[in-house]
């Protein structure tokens, strides 16, 4: 094939700027070695006899050693650029022979496309492909080249020992889109392993990521003073380097990208324009699936093993929800392109797990930290999340002094946990007496039998957001398209407990914002009762950091019998999670989850409602197979001003009896 002008244009131009890149390098290398060479000419000149006197011999020793000091410096810091470990995405190797017709597929593209085929396939939990060399030796040794292997364009051929980069897929991509869309959306990345085999590209790039990795080497954390100042010398060195790389390396992307727009241009053209909306729908669906889904998961120790086949369940649920949508899934008649796969579930399961190490930092295996199926969600992960919240809710309640039902003149049988203690206590008495039912004043009114809640500062966990109606098991989806940026909220300010010289009574009038922004729109009652939630929280992920830390867990059979994994020799597990989906929760979120579980187990064991998944919103409550509406407004009435009034007319609808013991976990 040979390339249009706008090919080799941006060819030419990634050329020049890597060349560029390689000046600076070279620029480098002078400067090392311009004392060495001055030390030369001044010790020529002394042997000879043209520089005679003891101020040339003074300057000859003082020329030396600088000369030796910096040529032991410059060698260092080659060393660890060199040797220094490049970043890699953790992914999910697909070998040849698990996916025969993938890469059948990704070198007929390569061969039309006349470029270098890529040395391997891997899957990421990701909406985007690239291209990623792994040739450094950390990364193990590289596959061998094929022998028909194209010359690079431009007239280079391909050097012997050169592997092409690997060819990084997203998931959801082989799940959702179809087999031609996948074969049009990688046409433009695999076209890109022609300006990525050319000599200069190539050490360009290595020596950008040298020097990136040797900045991550200086900035670990160091005791001794001897080498924080090494370190501190290596990354000022590099950092000075890329800076004065920035723009050609920019500029060589750019070039590279442009090249491979261009050539990809002839094939599938059409097809790739209809085919990059499934790219943003996609990213929408695996973003919504994550945060509302997969996350409440995760924290109860299960991580589901088919997070791309939710993927499709829940873009196709918004095909049927979003009449924008309804053309998407007339194109499930045709092949997917996990049908490439011998075996996706393998893969998807492999897949899933680096996700929920990766979003949560998740052990590999473990015995608290298991795969559920989509067919157990409910029972193992939503009606446990509800009675675990449920419970925790009524421990605090105990150490704030709350008296349960069986102490106070309630009928018989209605002793045990109530939804009814949950509504007394946060309801605002109205007779200004500024008491709250079932609550035993020894030390005042603002003390709480003579104690004060034994609530620290410690940040609560990462977990999503309730105060988005969304996230509430009693609210129904809205039928326009997802948007991806209500999933990541602001972070929230950790809440503090109230001080031992607080004299308010609790539960008179509302918070202010000004006085606490964390807390802000919350009665006195609520800011106290989401304090020691969040307090216990922060104490239930602690103990079981601890107790994870030194167990030694067995190997899951998917492990043992050898099936696909992730790669864990390319990235270090010791920071996990790298990318946590949600910042901390607000003190008043916990408060509203809190209540909204302990109102679903009351609707479940009082009125016949069972737990239920919503592929687009996560938990939900199901009465008579349909899903429970109107419960966030009432929950966050109660949460921000203490009226009940709204939750109680939902419950009485409903048929659910707050004064009912419900059973926790």
């Amino acid at each position: 094939m040979t390339g249009t002008g706008g090919e080799e244009m941006g060819a030419q131009a990634a050329r020049s700027r890597a060349l560029a890149v390689l000046r600076v390098r070279s620029r480098a290398l002078a400067v090392a070695l311009l004392p060495a060479a001055v030390a030369v000419v001044l010790l020529v000149g002394g042997a000879t006899g043209r520089l005679p006197g003891t101020g040339w011999d003074a300057a000859r020793w003082a020329v030396s050693v600088l000369a030796v000091l910096v040529l032991l410096a410059a060698a260092a810091v080659a060393l660890v650029v060199a040797r220094a470990r490049p970043a890699a995405t953790p992914t999910v190797t697909i070998a040849e022979e698990s996916a025969p017709d993938l890469y059948r597929m990704v070198r007929d593209l390569a061969d039309r496309l006349d470029v270098p085929a890529p040395s391997a396939i891997a899957l990421t939990p990701d909406c985007d492909s690239w291209l990623e060399d792994r040739t450094h030796p950390a990364h193990g040794p590289p596959p061998a080249p094929r022998r028909t292997d194209p010359a690079v364009p431009g007239g280079h051929a391909r050097p012997r020992g050169a592997a092409a980069p690997v060819l990084v897929i997203g998931s959801p991509f082989l799940w959702w889109m179809r087999v031609g869309e996948l074969r049009a959306v990688l046409a433009p990345v695999v076209a890109g392993t022609g300006p990525s085999a050319h000599p200069d590209i190539a050490a360009a790039r290595r020596f950008i990521r040298g020097l990136d990795a040797a900045v991550a080497v200086a900035s670990a954390d160091r005791r001794n003073p001897l080498s924080r100042a090494a370190c501190a010398g290596l990354a000022r060195v590099c950092r000075l380097l890329l800076r004065g790389c920035r723009v050609h390396a920019a500029q060589m992307e750019r070039g590279v990208a442009s090249a491979a727009a261009e050539r990809a241009q002839a094939v599938d053209y059409g097809l790739r324009i209809a085919a990059q909306e499934q790219v943003g729908l996609a990213y929408a669906g695996w973003d919504r699936l994550l945060t509302r889904v997969a996350l409440p998961a995760w924290r109860m120790g299960r991580w589901p093993s088919r997070l791309d086949v939710g993927v499709v369940a829940a873009l196709t649920e918004l095909s049927r929800r979003d009449r924008l949508a309804e053309g998407f899934a007339s194109r499930l008649g045709e092949r997917p392109a996990c049908d490439l796969l011998e075996e996706p579930g393998a893969m998807d399961e492999a897949v899933s797990l680096l996700t929920a190490r990766l979003f949560h930092g998740g052990p590999e295996t473990g015995p608290d930290w298991s795969p559920v199926d989509w067919d157990e969600y409910p029972e193992e992960v939503v009606d446990r999340t509800w009675r675990t919240d449920a419970a925790r809710l009524h421990r605090v309640l105990d150490t704030l002094g709350v008296r349960r039902a069986a102490e106070e003149d309630t009928a018989p049988g209605t002793e045990g946990p109530t939804l009814a203690r949950v509504l007394d206590h946060l309801t605002v008495p109205t007779d200004g007496s500024g008491a709250a039912p079932g609550m035993a004043s020894a030390g005042g009114p603002g003390t709480l039998l003579g104690t004060t809640p034994a609530v620290g500062p410690a940040a609560p966990p990462h977990t999503a957001p309730t105060d988005d109606p969304g996230n509430l098991p009693g609210t129904a989806s809205t039928d326009g398209p997802i948007d991806p940026s209500r999933t990541a909220p602001a972070p929230q300010a950790t809440p503090h407990p109230p001080t031992d010289g607080d004299t308010s009574a609790p539960g008179d009038t509302p918070t202010h914002p000004e006085d606490d922004d964390d807390l802000g729109g919350t009665t006195t009652r609520g800011a106290a009762l989401a304090a020691g939630l969040s307090a216990q929280l922060a104490r239930e992920e602690a103990a079981a950091q601890r107790a994870g830390a030194g167990t030694a867990a067995p190997a899951t059979p998917a492990a043992t019998a050898g099936a696909a994994g992730p790669d864990a020799a390319l990235w270090d597990d010791g920071a996990l999670p790298l990318l946590p989906l949600q910042p901390p929760r607000s003190g008043r979120e916990i408060l509203t989850a809190h209540i909204t579980a302990m109102v679903c187990c009351a609707a479940m064991d009082t009125a016949g409602a069972t737990p239920g998944l919503d592929w687009l919103d996560g938990p939900s409550l199901l009465f008579d197979g349909a899903r429970a509406a109107d419960l966030a407004p009432s929950v966050l009435s109660l949460v921000e001003t203490g009226d009940p009034g709204p939750l109680r007319h939902w419950m009485t609808e409903l048929g659910i009896r707050p004064e009912k013991p419900v059973r926790l976990v």
